[in-house]
């Protein structure tokens, strides 16, 4: 929109006298620069402008936050962060206020708790409901309910997408060191960092499957870990994985049991219904679970 405003009042010719000037919501100062040096004037509703008379004077100010952020709808609110927005309602099903459902969002975030990420905006909450309302699974009728918990988890579900993976370590531990998770427990409370076991790693927390020997473990930033764990790197039995990912919805709703944290249920059910055949059967034993667990709220 501004290129094709500015492509606008380059070729457009004015009476003498009059000078151009481009007027818009909000200017950042990359494009105010622009105008600087074609030699045209802008201003915004925000508090920022360049004010240009070639050969008498020029303004310039900017450094003012945009008032107007877009309110461009979220392209797929059931995929990465904006997923939290559905996932919420799967932990609880009523809220008041939109700002509740915000506060929750982030309070139970625990890259936004313990990590350095920033919360949720009430803008992205508002979207992402918006586009819940229209699908039915929720209503806002004073309150804000979710209708269809089971369509909810089919949609997120066929949304998935994996978490963005920067770093795959795979440890061999040895036994004498202590349990791994107290290992663990100690380095995150000494490093201030967070981690959470992988879905894949939580399912017998909420279903009946046999898990490996295998602990495979998300964190933000391996290399301090790493440094002070004991053991050696190995593709040969391994008992500890580290992933490194700074992918806030594999954190969302951590459980803490046994002072360990584990996936959430939603997350285990959709790591699960991305594998295979015995995966998904068990996926089925989560949700229901899942669905169980939800109870309608007072509001």
């Amino acid at each position: 929109m501004f290129q094709n405003a500015l492509n606008l009042l380059k070729s457009s010719s004015l009476q003498q006298g009059y000078q151009p000037m481009l007027i818009m919501p909000f200017l950042s100062e990359q494009q105010l620069r622009e105008l600087e040096r074609q030699k045209i004037s802008g201003i915004d509703l925000c508090g920022n402008g360049v004010v240009i008379v070639p050969g008498r004077f020029a303004v310039f100010r900017s450094g003012e936050r945009n008032r107007f952020p877009s309110s461009a709808s979220i392209k797929n609110i059931y995929r990465k962060n904006s997923s939290m927005v559905g996932r919420v309602f799967l932990a609880r099903s009523g809220y008041d206020t939109v700002q509740e459902i915000c506060a929750e969002i982030n309070r139970r975030n625990m890259l936004v708790k313990c990590g350095d990420k920033r919360p949720m905006s009430l803008s992205t909450v508002s979207k992402s409901l918006k586009t819940l309302e229209e699908d039915l699974i929720v209503e806002r009728k004073g309150a804000i309910r979710l209708l269809q918990a089971d369509k909810l988890l089919e949609k997120l579900s066929e949304n998935y997408s994996p978490p963005k993976i920067r770093e795959r370590v795979r440890l061999k531990v040895p036994d004498v060191s202590g349990t791994i998770l107290e290992l663990l427990l100690t380095q995150s409370r000494e490093l201030s960092l967070p981690f959470v076991a992988a879905g894949t790693a939580s399912v017998t927390q909420y279903a009946v499957m046999q898990r490996g020997d295998l602990l495979s473990v998300y964190c933000p930033r391996l290399e301090m870990l790493l440094e002070r764990l004991p053991g050696s790197q190995s593709d040969r039995f391994p008992n500890l994985e580290l992933v490194e990912t700074e992918d806030e919805t594999v954190f969302f709703d951590a459980r803490q049991e046994w002072n360990f944290w584990w996936a959430s249920p939603v997350q285990v059910y959709l790591e699960l219904m991305a594998g295979d055949k015995r995966d998904r059967e068990t996926a089925e034993q989560v949700k229901s679970l899942i669905l169980k667990n939800l109870q309608p709220v007072q509001l």
